[in-house]
């Protein structure tokens, strides 16, 4: 039966033929979706027009109209009826018997109806007060009577809306998040409300009425899908229960998904979820483009009065990495920028997004959609670097990634992230689907970075532990493999593919063990030390237990279950550490490493080598750590025209040995805007029958801004540096002071320990703290302040995490004793955190 014959049947029987037609759209099965609301807003309305001439000739300008969803013409099987009476006001008693014959026939049929009478400046005055109102008539329709008044009134209301857009929006706004915090968010929910929740149908039609006003637009794409999909889930839901409900029961989502055809009820929650996330994406973006209007607004009566009715002012540009830039409080690409020609550009915009505290602008984000090239295979380390600092980045990690995953950047440059995307967790435990709940584990494990001597492995793994769930099988063990692709295809080397890999099997096994086995057995310990293998492991899975409980909900994590890990934990360490391997000795220096030395003491001076680093060729020539690779030659492949570009630079440094060496060099690298991405530092003795030594420094550097650093000048501020006449604190507190302060993420403070037995020569202190210029000359300095000697220092720099050790001692060499340790590490933390 077509549309048609249904509409005939109705206007034929009157209010049983309206019924027996209704029935018959709802349960053909041949018809769902779009086309069934539509027709079943047709047959109402005709139904209704057929009540409103029945009820005699009506008063002059009187007219019926449909309002909110019925006014869009999308009535579920069970949604209220949205109808306004509008009149003029000029016969009370005729308008009120209209009224009667037309909600009585609704009532009888036991049809919910949302009703009003109201002249049309009363409808205005209660849409001026009451904003769900006024988004009701937004969407007004004509059904029947004099369809004047209809159109002066939705004529009115839409100049209302947007003459008052600058005051009702940020009211709409803060509606929408009130709702949001009862309701909670509708893609990470088990039983969730597809109405009310964030990312449900109100805030699509929120989304539709801020488009309304000429103010901001949604971004359209897959917005309109969306919508339909949780309709079609609501009309299912309708059908399934009889009842008008918009929550989504546990027991009633498998009757739904066999309603939609779908396969299971994972498969219903999923596109349900998918669903959201686009809605909710828009709605970020939306509100805002909103915010920064409504700012532009407000600002621009002064500008123009300060610039004397000049001409428009130009938008402040602020550099936040090679290629990105901060315009109008988000994160864009720079004019400069080529994404075709640099893959790492999407990595690195988002980790200065993350850093900064700032959203991905929209823009920015598709144009790296629609035009970077793949990543190879294994990444470059820049890649890798990016990657960690944008996991490290605490909160402002999950905004910037559901802005990279809104675009499909995610699972293109994380293949294997398409299978935990949106995926529900069946658990009450749990707070988050699989993908949300690695987010979240990463952003739980940034804020013990400090605890770990790897942060980035801790990160990763973090971001993978749970990525088996996408398969069948256990996930712990699934996962493994996968995590050991992943880690090697994003650039580790093996031994911290297998320390990854050994994070992700393992990573239920402390909490597990802990809670249900006997810790007084040998047995128990000894087989979580031969799963765990190394101590630096266990304590890399010690902070990925607690990061990934916290991260899954207030159910998973209590002071008990950490105290019985952490007991755990002591054990477990005691016996690794009984079976110790001897420490490896030290490498003995290269040729060149010798020449500089021999250089350096015939001087009396510094002396220096620069080396470029790029981007190593893939295959089996590629160097086996890329972090180490030289400039390679020419490639013989005739299409190629350029030279790699470089991705950093390896700074020897030889100077005879005194003091003040190690910050005067962390200094000058500073200055020059260096990023030191490792250091290392140790002495080398003179020929036989010569007294002293000479310090040999191998820095591994990044330019911040690509421009790599003339030797020359380097080697000329060094030797300043060295003799006292440069002012490095100053230069770089000069630095600090010119550049406006960024509201971003809030790093968890410092942390300064003792590594007890680390080494029989030399004391060792191991720093872990946020990276920032200048970092290793604070630290040099406080050091030297300590009245200790640097015997060596190995620096690294994780992602945004910066960890160092240095190997201390007394000015007779002897390792300091354990109360001055402690107290030289006490010092070290005051000074980074003053």
């Amino acid at each position: 039966m077509t549309s048609t014959d249904v509409t005939k049947e109705a206007e034929d029987s009157g209010p049983g033929g309206y019924a027996a037609a209704r029935l018959r759209l709802l349960t053909e099965g041949a018809r769902s979706g779009p086309p069934r609301r539509t027709a079943l807003a047709e047959v109402t309305d005709d139904w209704l027009s057929g009540l409103f001439a029945a009820a005699g000739a009506p008063p002059r300008g009187v007219s019926l109209i449909a309002v909110g969803g019925y006014g869009r013409g999308e009535l579920s099987p069970r949604s209220d009826l949205d109808l306004l009476l509008l009149h003029d006001g000029g016969d009370d008693k005729a308008v009120a018997a209209l009224a009667d014959r037309l909600w009585y026939p609704v009532w009888d049929l036991g049809l919910a109806l949302d009703h009003s009478v109201r002249t049309p400046a009363e409808a205005r005055k209660t849409a001026g007060e009451d904003l769900k109102v006024q988004l009701g008539l937004l969407d007004a329709r004509h059904l029947a009577g004099d369809p004047g008044p209809t159109a002066s009134l939705r004529t009115a209301v839409l100049a209302d809306w947007r003459n008052q857009a600058p005051r009702r929006l940020p009211e709409l706004r803060e509606l929408c998040a009130e709702r949001a915090e009862r309701h909670g968010e509708l893609q990470y929910l088990l039983e969730p409300d597809l109405k009310e929740a964030r990312g449900g149908l109100r805030d699509a039609t929120a989304l539709r009425a801020v488009a309304a006003s000429w103010l901001a637009d949604a971004p359209r794409e897959g917005l309109a899908e969306a919508r339909r999909r949780l309709l079609d889930v609501r009309d299912a839901l309708h059908l399934a229960t009889g009842r008008a409900t918009d929550r989504l029961a546990l027991q009633e989502q498998d009757q739904v998904a066999a309603e939609l055809g779908l396969l299971d009820a994972d498969t219903l929650l999923r596109q349900v979820y998918e669903a959201a996330r686009v809605i909710s994406y828009a709605g970020d973006v939306t509100w805002r483009e909103v915010g920064r209007v409504l700012r532009a607004r407000s600002v621009r009566p002064r500008l123009r009065a300060l610039l004397g009715g000049g001409g428009k002012p130009v938008a402040e540009r602020s550099p936040l990495a090679e290629g990105v830039v901060e315009q109008d409080g988000e994160v864009v690409l720079a004019r400069t920028a080529r994404p075709d020609r640099d893959p790492v550009l999407p990595l690195r915009a988002a980790a200065a997004a993350a850093q900064a505290g700032l959203p991905l602008s929209l823009h920015a984000v598709r144009r790296l959609a629609a035009s970077v090239r793949p990543l190879p295979a294994p990444w470059p380390a820049e890649a890798r670097e990016q990657l960690v600092t944008l996991l490290g980045s605490g909160r402002p990690t999950v905004e910037v990634w559901e802005a990279l995953e809104a675009e499909g950047l995610i699972t293109r440059l994380l293949p294997d992230w398409e299978r935990v995307r949106c995926r529900p967790q069946r658990n009450a435990v749990h707070l988050w689907t699989v993908d949300r709940h690695l987010i979240e584990t990463a952003v739980r494990a940034s804020g013990f970075t400090r605890r770990v001597h790897r942060p980035d492995l801790l990160l990763v793994a973090a971001l993978l532990h749970d990525i088996g769930k996408g398969w069948p099988g256990d996930h712990s063990v699934v996962g493994e493999t996968i995590a050991r692709d992943v880690a090697a295809r994003i650039g580790f080397d093996r031994a911290d593919v297998s320390v990854v890999a050994t994070l992700v099997r393992h990573h239920l096994l402390l909490v597990e063990t802990a809670t249900r086995r006997d810790l007084d057995d040998p047995a128990t310990v000894r087989a979580v030390a031969e799963a765990v293998g190394t101590e630096h492991t266990l304590e890399l899975l010690h902070a990925l237990t607690e990061a990934d409980a916290l991260a899954t909900g207030p159910a998973a994590w209590s002071s008990w279950r950490g105290s019985l890990v952490a007991d755990l934990v002591k054990r477990v360490s005691a016996v690794l550490a009984g079976d110790r391997l001897e420490e490896p000795e030290a490498a003995a220096p290269t040729a060149e490493q010798e020449r500089l030395a021999v250089e350096a003491f015939r001087t009396g001076g510094p002396v220096l080598a620069l080396r470029a680093q790029t981007e190593p060729p893939a295959g089996p020539e590629r160097a086996a750590d890329p972090r180490h690779a030289a400039v390679p030659e020419r490639a013989a492949d005739p299409e190629r025209t350029a030279d790699p570009e470089p991705l950093g630079v390896e700074l020897l440094i030889a100077v005879p040995d005194q003091a003040g060496v190690l910050p005067a060099v962390a200094g000058v690298l500073a200055m020059h805007r260096l990023t030191v991405r490792t250091a290392e530092l140790r002495s080398l003795p003179l020929p036989d029958g010569v007294e002293g030594s000479v310090l040999l420094l191998d820095w591994r550097v990044a330019a911040e801004y690509g421009s790599l650093p003339q030797a020359t000048r380097l080697r000329a501020d060094l030797v300043r540096a060295l003799d006292g006449t440069l002012d490095i604190a100053g230069r770089l507190a000069e630095r600090d002071a010119a550049y406006p302060r960024r509201r971003g993420v809030e790093p968890p403070p410092p942390r300064v320990t003792v590594a007890p037995a680390a080494s029989r020569l030399a004391t060792v202190i191991e720093v872990r703290a946020q990276d920032a210029p200048g970092l290793l000359f604070r630290l040099g300095r406080a050091l030297e302040a300590a009245g200790v000697r640097v015997r060596s220092a190995h620096a690294s720099t994780l992602g945004a995490n910066a960890v160092d050790a240095f190997y201390v001692t007394r000015g007779e060499g002897a390792p300091l004793p354990g109360d001055e340790a402690a107290a030289v590490a006490r010092e070290l933390e005051e000074s980074l955190r003053a």
